[in-house]
Protein backbone atom coordinates (compact mmCIF):
# COMPACT_ATOMS: atom_id res chain seq x y z
CA UNK A 1 0.00 0.00 0.00
CA UNK A 2 2.77 2.47 0.98
CA UNK A 3 6.41 2.39 -0.06
CA UNK A 4 9.06 5.04 0.62
CA UNK A 5 12.52 4.59 -0.88
CA UNK A 6 15.38 6.73 0.48
CA UNK A 7 13.12 9.72 1.04
CA UNK A 8 14.72 12.98 2.12
CA UNK A 9 12.94 16.24 2.91
CA UNK A 10 15.08 19.34 3.37
CA UNK A 11 13.86 22.74 4.54
CA UNK A 12 15.96 25.88 4.34
CA UNK A 13 15.30 28.25 7.22
CA UNK A 14 16.96 31.20 8.94
CA UNK A 15 19.18 28.82 10.91
CA UNK A 16 20.27 26.95 7.78
CA UNK A 17 19.34 23.58 6.31
CA UNK A 18 17.00 21.27 8.25
CA UNK A 19 16.72 17.64 7.17
CA UNK A 20 13.23 16.77 8.39
CA UNK A 21 13.53 13.35 6.73
CA UNK A 22 16.92 11.80 6.10
CA UNK A 23 16.95 8.80 3.76
CA UNK A 24 13.77 7.17 5.08
CA UNK A 25 12.71 3.84 3.59
CA UNK A 26 9.46 2.29 4.80
CA UNK A 27 6.84 -0.18 3.58
CA UNK A 28 3.28 -0.50 4.88
CA UNK A 29 1.26 -3.42 3.57
CA UNK A 30 -2.43 -3.21 2.69
CA UNK A 31 -4.52 -3.82 5.81
CA UNK A 32 -1.76 -2.94 8.27
CA UNK A 33 -2.13 -0.64 11.29
CA UNK A 34 1.23 1.09 11.85
CA UNK A 35 2.12 3.62 14.55
CA UNK A 36 5.00 6.03 13.96
CA UNK A 37 6.38 7.33 17.26
CA UNK A 38 8.90 10.04 17.95
CA UNK A 39 9.53 13.17 19.96
CA UNK A 40 8.43 16.61 18.82
CA UNK A 41 10.57 17.66 15.85
CA UNK A 42 11.62 14.11 15.03
CA UNK A 43 10.10 14.24 11.54
CA UNK A 44 7.03 12.09 12.12
CA UNK A 45 4.48 14.65 10.91
CA UNK A 46 6.62 15.42 7.85
CA UNK A 47 6.70 11.69 7.16
CA UNK A 48 2.90 11.51 7.30
CA UNK A 49 2.45 14.54 5.04
CA UNK A 50 4.92 13.03 2.58
CA UNK A 51 3.03 9.73 2.51
CA UNK A 52 -0.16 11.71 1.90
CA UNK A 53 1.31 13.72 -0.95
CA UNK A 54 0.94 17.03 0.89
CA UNK A 55 4.72 17.49 1.15
CA UNK A 56 6.90 16.70 -1.86
CA UNK A 57 10.20 15.02 -0.95
CA UNK A 58 13.49 16.67 -1.84
CA UNK A 59 14.70 13.29 -3.07
CA UNK A 60 13.57 9.69 -3.05
CA UNK A 61 10.37 7.98 -4.15
CA UNK A 62 6.91 7.74 -2.56
CA UNK A 63 4.39 5.20 -3.86
CA UNK A 64 0.85 4.77 -2.51
CA UNK A 65 -1.53 2.13 -3.87
CA UNK A 66 0.82 1.56 -6.79
CA UNK A 67 1.03 5.25 -7.77
CA UNK A 68 4.30 7.19 -7.74
CA UNK A 69 3.25 10.45 -6.07
CA UNK A 70 6.44 12.20 -7.17
CA UNK A 71 5.48 11.68 -10.81
CA UNK A 72 2.17 13.53 -10.42
CA UNK A 73 1.48 17.21 -10.90
CA UNK A 74 0.12 19.15 -7.89
CA UNK A 75 -3.43 18.94 -9.24
CA UNK A 76 -3.05 15.22 -9.91
CA UNK A 77 -1.78 14.66 -6.36
CA UNK A 78 -4.73 16.60 -4.96
CA UNK A 79 -7.13 14.43 -6.96
CA UNK A 80 -5.33 11.26 -5.87
CA UNK A 81 -5.54 12.31 -2.20
CA UNK A 82 -9.25 13.03 -2.47
CA UNK A 83 -9.93 9.63 -4.00
CA UNK A 84 -7.59 7.42 -1.97
CA UNK A 85 -6.51 8.99 1.35
CA UNK A 86 -8.38 10.10 4.44
CA UNK A 87 -6.65 12.50 6.85
CA UNK A 88 -7.36 12.93 10.56
CA UNK A 89 -5.51 15.84 12.17
CA UNK A 90 -4.85 16.75 15.79
CA UNK A 91 -6.38 20.22 15.31
CA UNK A 92 -9.41 18.80 13.41
CA UNK A 93 -9.37 21.54 10.68
CA UNK A 94 -13.14 21.90 10.70
CA UNK A 95 -14.63 24.93 8.93
CA UNK A 96 -16.22 26.99 11.72
CA UNK A 97 -19.08 28.50 9.70
CA UNK A 98 -20.22 25.16 8.23
CA UNK A 99 -22.50 22.70 9.98
CA UNK A 100 -21.30 19.26 11.06
CA UNK A 101 -22.97 17.67 8.03
CA UNK A 102 -21.43 20.24 5.66
CA UNK A 103 -17.97 19.65 7.16
CA UNK A 104 -18.29 15.91 6.59
CA UNK A 105 -19.41 16.56 3.01
CA UNK A 106 -16.38 18.72 2.16
CA UNK A 107 -14.38 15.92 0.47
CA UNK A 108 -17.20 15.41 -2.03
CA UNK A 109 -17.44 19.16 -2.81
CA UNK A 110 -21.17 18.68 -3.36
CA UNK A 111 -23.99 18.02 -0.88
CA UNK A 112 -26.21 15.86 -3.03
CA UNK A 113 -27.25 12.31 -3.81
CA UNK A 114 -25.14 9.46 -2.52
CA UNK A 115 -22.62 11.76 -0.86
CA UNK A 116 -25.23 13.22 1.49
CA UNK A 117 -26.60 9.78 2.31
CA UNK A 118 -23.08 8.52 3.01
CA UNK A 119 -22.33 11.52 5.23
CA UNK A 120 -25.52 11.00 7.22
CA UNK A 121 -24.66 7.31 7.63
CA UNK A 122 -21.21 8.22 8.94
CA UNK A 123 -22.67 10.70 11.42
CA UNK A 124 -24.97 7.96 12.67
CA UNK A 125 -22.05 5.57 12.98
CA UNK A 126 -20.12 8.06 15.11
CA UNK A 127 -23.13 8.97 17.23
CA UNK A 128 -23.45 12.47 15.77
CA UNK A 129 -26.81 12.42 13.99
CA UNK A 130 -28.33 14.86 16.47
CA UNK A 131 -25.41 17.22 15.90
CA UNK A 132 -25.71 17.38 12.10
CA UNK A 133 -26.93 20.99 12.04
CA UNK A 134 -24.62 22.27 14.78
CA UNK A 135 -21.46 24.31 14.16
CA UNK A 136 -18.05 23.03 15.39
CA UNK A 137 -17.96 25.62 18.21
CA UNK A 138 -21.09 23.99 19.67
CA UNK A 139 -19.42 20.58 19.96
CA UNK A 140 -17.20 19.05 22.59
CA UNK A 141 -13.55 18.35 21.73
CA UNK A 142 -14.29 14.64 21.40
CA UNK A 143 -17.24 15.30 19.09
CA UNK A 144 -15.08 17.49 16.86
CA UNK A 145 -12.57 14.70 16.47
CA UNK A 146 -15.34 12.27 15.56
CA UNK A 147 -16.58 14.74 12.92
CA UNK A 148 -13.03 14.88 11.54
CA UNK A 149 -12.92 11.08 11.39
CA UNK A 150 -16.29 10.91 9.63
CA UNK A 151 -15.07 13.46 7.07
CA UNK A 152 -11.92 11.40 6.46
CA UNK A 153 -14.02 8.35 5.64
CA UNK A 154 -16.55 9.95 3.28
CA UNK A 155 -14.82 8.92 0.05
CA UNK A 156 -14.08 5.40 1.37
CA UNK A 157 -10.29 5.90 1.28
CA UNK A 158 -7.85 3.05 0.82
CA UNK A 159 -5.48 4.63 3.35
CA UNK A 160 -6.18 6.55 6.58
CA UNK A 161 -3.44 8.86 7.89
CA UNK A 162 -3.83 10.23 11.42
CA UNK A 163 -1.55 12.94 12.84
CA UNK A 164 -1.64 12.94 16.66
CA UNK A 165 -5.40 12.16 16.63
CA UNK A 166 -5.55 11.94 20.45
CA UNK A 167 -3.23 14.86 21.20
CA UNK A 168 -5.99 17.28 22.27
CA UNK A 169 -8.25 14.73 23.93
CA UNK A 170 -8.81 13.63 27.51
CA UNK A 171 -8.10 9.95 28.29
CA UNK A 172 -11.69 8.77 27.73
CA UNK A 173 -12.09 10.50 24.37
CA UNK A 174 -8.59 9.40 23.32
CA UNK A 175 -9.49 5.79 24.09
CA UNK A 176 -12.70 6.14 22.06
CA UNK A 177 -10.86 7.54 19.03
CA UNK A 178 -8.32 4.73 19.10
CA UNK A 179 -11.09 2.17 19.50
CA UNK A 180 -12.79 3.64 16.41
CA UNK A 181 -9.54 3.42 14.41
CA UNK A 182 -9.12 -0.16 15.59
CA UNK A 183 -12.64 -0.93 14.38
CA UNK A 184 -11.85 0.56 10.96
CA UNK A 185 -8.69 -1.52 10.80
CA UNK A 186 -10.62 -4.71 11.55
CA UNK A 187 -12.91 -3.80 8.64
CA UNK A 188 -9.89 -3.79 6.32
CA UNK A 189 -8.56 -0.21 6.39
CA UNK A 190 -4.84 0.50 6.14
CA UNK A 191 -3.94 2.97 8.90
CA UNK A 192 -0.80 4.96 9.71
CA UNK A 193 -0.87 6.98 12.94
CA UNK A 194 1.91 9.33 14.03
CA UNK A 195 2.03 9.96 17.76
CA UNK A 196 4.25 10.50 20.77
CA UNK A 197 1.81 8.59 23.01
CA UNK A 198 1.80 4.92 23.96
CA UNK A 199 -2.00 4.64 23.64
CA UNK A 200 -1.95 4.72 19.84
CA UNK A 201 0.99 2.36 19.67
CA UNK A 202 -0.86 -0.19 21.79
CA UNK A 203 -3.59 -0.44 19.17
CA UNK A 204 -1.20 -0.79 16.24
CA UNK A 205 0.17 -4.02 14.81
CA UNK A 206 3.59 -2.50 14.37
CA UNK A 207 5.50 0.49 15.71
CA UNK A 208 8.14 2.52 13.87
CA UNK A 209 10.41 4.87 15.82
CA UNK A 210 11.73 7.99 14.10
CA UNK A 211 14.48 10.20 15.50
CA UNK A 212 16.07 13.26 13.84
CA UNK A 213 14.52 12.32 10.51
CA UNK A 214 15.74 8.73 10.53
CA UNK A 215 13.89 5.51 11.28
CA UNK A 216 15.85 3.94 14.11
CA UNK A 217 13.66 0.99 15.08
CA UNK A 218 10.86 -1.16 13.69
CA UNK A 219 8.77 -3.55 15.81
CA UNK A 220 7.31 -6.54 14.01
Amino acid sequence: MVRLDAVTKVYNGPQGEVRALDGVSLAVEAGEFVAVRGASGSGKSTLLLTIGGMARPTSGRVCVAGTDLCALTPSQRARFRAQNIGFVFQLFHLVPYLSVLENVLLPSLAARGGERSAAEALLARFGLSRRARHRPAELSIGERQRVAMARALLNRPKLILADEPTGNLDPDNAAEVMARLGELHREGATIVVVTHEELAARHAQRTVIIREGKIVMRDA
